[in-house]
């Protein structure tokens, strides 16, 4: 085992990857920038190593500073935690290449279902169900692509095979916009990542998105967590999250765990991962892999009783997965709400000086932040200031505990998402369940047309 790990990145999931070191008996490296001087897991760690300014790209984008660190600390490992550089083909290799252990996939494999394209035939040829959609990318021949597109059946969406995070897509109802859609999508694909391929696939009119959660060691043996239910989004952004997802029964979670895992084995990943799905009409279509610890993992670890960041640092340090199968049970319901700086309803940030803050609590409740009274949140990163996880027995009593929780919550100095989790959490669709990737945005026009 590792004695010492440099964590790559910040905020809440800094914190949590730090949390789960010192559990096992592992020194922990912090690398932070200017504007994280003040964090709580820089005070916490065994060291802390500023790599620059507050600008990611001047820090936490910054590979030379970030490997620098790692050889100054006579760390052997480095965790990247997700965002950032979690994904990043070439800062694995970079890792591995200076002498670390990257805490993750293998660089090919990373860079294998990072492109969306090579993802999806990776998936067809180990059986995991996929949207339909052109074979590969799009041809440079006008007249084969509108074949292809009839063949299909509008609407389609035309995605950039180098992109994510809801960039570099273009929904396309009729022919006559078929064509011109395709070019600008390929030229936004190549400034934004370098890469114009683009691919084409059915457009879901009001699918779900559910993922599954595998973990996979470097011997062949590979399992499934069951899915979480990631469709509360807002611009592709997941707002709620929870596990198991509502409507899905044993049978249809043991078939596509079961292909989620036999295409670990076929790939030979490594670490854990999540391969994300459309559900519609009882399908699962698969869009892709992350290659990372998700930002939601909580809620699969408390249906599960399995910590997913140590079982990813006991198999990147060459141990065998300590889980069969048949070990995995899922019991009870777990929600998760992102707590955001910003205005719950007009989404803009708010960062500045936290003068008050109460955390929520009670029964069946974790909260994962980074966030204290007097902390300053910085205007440079991405405005979540935490999660707020609730268990219970029963779906509806962790909707009940995070009820609570929220109303007993307080932070004051800065506007956070709050409000519209506890409006949410009334919202007589969310708690039926199933609702649609679409829901929160269509929910929100109607809000904005009554005002």
């Amino acid at each position: 085992m590792f004695e010492k790990i440099l964590i790559a990145n910040r905020g809440e999931i800094a914190l949590r990857i730090q949390r789960a070191c010192r559990e096992m008996g592992i020194k922990t490296v912090v690398v932070y920038s200017e504007a994280d001087r003040e964090a709580k897991y820089v005070k916490l760690a065994d060291e802390a190593v500023c790599i620059g300014p507050a600008p990611s790209a001047k820090s936490y984008l910054h590979v030379p500073a970030i490997i620098a660190a790692a050889e100054v600390t006579d760390a052997q490992a480095i965790h990247p935690g997700y965002g950032f550089l979690s994904e990043n083909a070439d800062f694995a290799e970079r890792v591995e290449q200076s002498g670390f252990v990257f805490i993750g996939p293998r660089p090919e494999t990373i860079r294998q279902m990072g492109d969306k394209v090579s993802a999806k035939h990776a998936m067809i040829a180990s059986g995991v169900p996929c949207v339909p959609g052109s074979e590969g990318a799009l041809p440079d021949d006008n007249d084969e692509i509108i074949k292809i597109a009839k063949k299909i059946g509008y609407p389609i969406i035309i995605k950039a095979s180098g992109g994510g995070g809801g960039r570099g897509m273009r929904v396309v109802h009729t022919e006559a916009a078929l064509l011109n859609s395709v070019e600008m999508t390929r030229t936004e694909a190549g400034a934004a990542f370098g890469n114009p391929t683009v691919y084409m696939e059915k457009y879901l009119q009001e699918p779900r998105h559910i993922e599954i959660q595998v973990l996979s060691d470097e011997y062949g043996d590979a399992i499934y967590l069951g899915e979480r239910d990631c469709s509360m989004q807002r611009r592709h952004q997941k707002i709620i999250e929870e596990a198991p997802a509502p409507g899905i029964t044993d049978k249809q979670r043991q078939k596509i765990g079961e292909a989620c895992a036999a295409a670990c084995r076929r790939i030979g990943y490594r670490g854990a991962g999540t391969f994300e799905f459309l559900y519609e009409n009882g399908e699962f279509y698969f869009i892709e892999m992350n290659t990372r610890v998700q930002v939601e993992h909580p809620v699969t670890e408390l249906i599960t009783g399995i910590d997913i960041v140590q079982e990813q640092i006991r198999i990147a340090a060459g141990e065998k997965l300590r889980y069969k199968q048949k070990d995995v049970h899922i019991k009870g319901h777990s929600i998760e709400c992102r707590i955001n700086a910003e205005d719950p309803f007009t989404f803009v940030p708010s960062p500045g000086k936290i003068e008050g803050y109460h955390p929520a609590g009670g029964p069946g409740i974790r909260v994962d932040s980074h966030i204290y009274q007097g902390y300053t949140v910085p205007s440079h990163y991405d405005s979540m200031v935490g999660k707020v996880i609730s268990y219970g027995d029963t779906r509806e009593q962790a909707m009940a505990r995070m009820r609570i929780a929220l109303s007993e919550m307080a932070i004051s100095g800065i506007k956070t998402n709050i409000p519209l989790h506890q409006e949410l959490l009334l919202d007589s669709a969310f708690r039926r369940g199933g609702t649609s990737i679409h829901y929160l945005e269509e929910r929100l026009a109607q809000r904005k047309k009554g005002n």
